[in-house]
């Protein structure tokens, strides 16, 4: 049923039991499991088209750092066995068909509304209700609101003079155009060398004409070692799914890689260095999950693997001024995420490569013709724009929610997110921030976390219809408890410690200086573990009426 519209105002009753905002991979299965159950659902999708982060990361050399089968969604035995990854970590064309025939195969299309940009969202208290409004000025109600927005969808350009007077192609990377971009001979600058500005310049440092980087922090890459999945190997996998979500339910991460339950220093050097060979050697992310238990938590240990991956840096660099220039000095391994890489720092070899430390020779501007520095004009026919996103936050402040009492969201989180499970926030009844702060989506296999997100809600929303509930809501004392839990499991990590997107700094958006605690640190089972014994508990530390 859709909302008659009269001048951008609604008219008549709430037509929907639910309104998602989002139509990547957690909008999605949140669609689906939400129409189960036979409630009445919109999406509203800003893009022109589903898949969310597969949907707008189009840039060249885009991929999964999780094992693809890994990736998929679990529900359906049958799209298991339909579908056929072609590469251990599949490339992002391959990645939004799939989500294109997920939503065409479950007939998910028609309760979505694409090109519909939500930019403000309130809470009617006295109908129970939320109303968002569109930038059309159309306004939709529904019972329940749920935000699958995603932890890394608020792209950020850098905060440089000049960005609009560029005559020159600019992209930034998650805007990338649907249409080929050519790079034979040309002269092409990308600006930023975390996880996107990694698969970006070693896709395209063979076909360009010059490339040069402007890197401010470099990071700790390590080998992705993809390959095709063989006929056998396919096989293997599709009479293993059931083990291998079993175990997914059972790491920290909900990766196939289980961490190394001893400590660095209880072997000898010998089965240190030989372990460690053995990790790098290994496919995905088995070098930061599968890690000796203390890497992530003792300084000393930290410091001596990131000793051991400098090694591999200046072994795989020629020019030693360059490798170390690529070596972090500010940050420990696995302390940021880890960008996988494909010949990565061979592309330094090229002669026709250049590698720019911006902490040291600043840019000034942008300029018609290309970059200054505080040294040199550099003149360029093509910008990328690889500087990421305001992580986690941006995307929810992007949109006005507004409670019942006409605070808002984004001043409630003024001094850092304030959240119970990560999934509501004390103030805002009917609102369920699936994959927001404070739940164990931001350092997760993330479609596994959203599966688990997505069938907590909809449980939630389905006993609250059969028991003729109409509002819930955390209290603030539950609030408050789960808010300090997060922030105590983060003490003693080395990432706490450590600038990044991960603790909620951006030196691209204002106001983004200060340290947050924006993940919850205690694994995926332990927060699985807690939100199903809120349920069983009659939904313990919300209010429900």
């Amino acid at each position: 049923m859709a909302l008659v519209v009269d001048n951008g105002k609604s008219v008549g009753n709430a037509p929907f039991d639910v309104i998602v905002i989002g139509a990547g991979i957690a909008g999605l299965y949140q669609l689906y499991r939400l129409r189960e159950i036979g409630l009445s659902v919109r999406v509203f999708e800003t893009g022109g088209g589903l898949g969310g982060t597969w949907y707008w990361n189009r840039y060249p050399g885009a991929r999964f750092d999780s094992e693809s089968y890994t990736y998929g969604y679990s529900f359906s035995e049958e799209l298991l066995a339909e579908w056929n990854w072609s590469e251990h970590f599949a490339a992002q064309p391959e990645t939004l068909r799939y989500l294109n025939h997920v939503a065409d195969r479950f007939d998910l299309r028609r309760d979505i509304q694409f090109d519909a940009c939500v930019v403000s969202a309130v809470f009617d208290d006295a109908q129970r209700q939320w109303t968002v409004m569109l930038d059309t000025g159309e306004r939709f109600s529904a019972r329940f609101l749920v935000t699958a927005i995603g932890p890394l969808s608020a792209h950020t350009l850098p905060r440089i003079p000049g960005v609009e007077s560029f005559r020159g192609q600019a992209f930034h990377t998650s805007r990338w155009p649907s249409e080929p971009v050519d790079f034979t001979g040309r002269k092409v600058a990308v600006i930023g060398t975390g996880a996107t500005g990694v698969q970006v310049i070693q896709t395209i440092a063979s076909q360009v004409g010059e490339l040069t980087v402007f890197q401010r922090t470099p990071n700790w890459c390590t080998p992705l070692h993809n390959r095709p999945i063989t006929e056998d190997e396919q096989r293997t996998i599709k009479a293993g799914y059931p083990q291998m979500f079993e175990l997914l339910r059972r790491t920290p991460g909900c990766y196939i890689h289980n961490t190394d339950p001893r400590g660095t220093f209880e072997v000898t050097p010998e089965e240190r260095e030989a372990f460690w060979e053995k990790l790098y050697a290994e496919p995905g992310f088995s070098i930061w999950m599968a890690n000796f238990r203390d890497v992530l938590t003792d300084p000393k240990a930290n410091a001596l693997f990131s000793d051991f991956v400098a090694r591999k840096i200046r072994q795989r660099v020629k020019d030693p001024v360059v490798a170390e220039m690529l070596i972090p000095k500010c940050h420990g391994f696995g302390t940021r995420r880890v960008p996988q890489e494909t010949r990565y720092y061979e592309a330094y070899n090229l002669p026709h490569v250049r590698l720019v430390d911006t902490r040291r020779t600043p840019i000034d501007r942008i300029t018609e013709s290309g970059i200054r520095t505080s040294v040199t004009d550099h003149a360029f026919d093509m910008i990328v724009y690889a500087t990421g996103f305001d992580a986690v936050l941006g995307a929810f402040e992007r949109i006005e929610f507004r409670g019942p009492d006409g605070s808002s969201l984004k001043d409630h989180w003024r001094e850092g997110p304030k959240t119970y499970l990560g999934l509501m926030s004390a103030g805002f009844p009917n609102l369920l921030t699936i994959v927001g702060p404070h739940n164990a989506s931001t350092r997760c296999n993330i479609p596994r976390c959203i599966e688990q997100n997505v069938d907590w809600v909809a449980g939630l929303i389905r006993d609250a219809r059969d028991r003729g509930i109409t509002r819930v809501e955390a209290t603030a004392g539950a609030e408050a408890e789960w808010t300090h839990h997060v922030q105590g499991l983060a003490e003693g990590m080395l990432y706490a410690q450590v600038d990044s997107w991960l603790t909620g700094i951006n030196s691209n958006v204002e106001g983004r200086d200060v340290r947050r605690i924006l993940q919850y640190q205690g694994g995926a089972p332990a927060y699985r573990a807690r939100c199903d014994e809120v349920a069983a508990n009659g939904y313990a530390g919300m209010t429900l009426s």
